[in-house]
């Protein structure tokens, strides 16, 4: 004789957000790995050129990431970015860092204007 304590709960929801839940509560269990070299070496770099440590980590994420897209070994991406300065680095992560944004929260930096053109001239400081 069964009773009605041993049978398993059938339960509806009229909750329409359900899909949306559960979306979110696995949304944080994707995990990516990448060698420890490969995370100390990135890290490290951003580091040494005065990166905070959350932006340095953060960029190097995503630096990481774009090199497994491209297939590009990561130290080969570092070799590339040794040659710049200061200025030029920032310009290179801003849009590198541009391409996994929203387009309506775009990072952006200014450049000077270093030559003076005709019009600039009429203009009173």
């Amino acid at each position: 004789m069964s009773t009605t304590m041993n049978l398993p709960r059938v339960t509806t929801s009229n909750d329409s957000a359900d899909q949306v839940k559960s979306f979110f509560d696995r949304y944080f269990q994707h995990q990516v790995t990448f060698p420890s070299n490969q995370i100390d070496a990135v890290l490290g770099y951003f580091l040494k050129r005065g990166f905070q440590e959350e932006a340095a980590k953060s960029t190097s994420i995503v630096l990481l990431n774009q090199a497994r897209i491209d297939n590009i070994p990561v130290f080969q991406l570092l070799d590339t970015l040794k040659g710049l300065t200061d200025i030029q680095l920032s310009q290179v992560v801003t849009e590198v860092l541009n391409i996994y944004r929203e387009k309506s929260s775009a990072l952006g930096f200014k450049i000077l204007q270093t030559e003076e053109t005709i019009e600039s001239r009429n203009i009173k400081p």
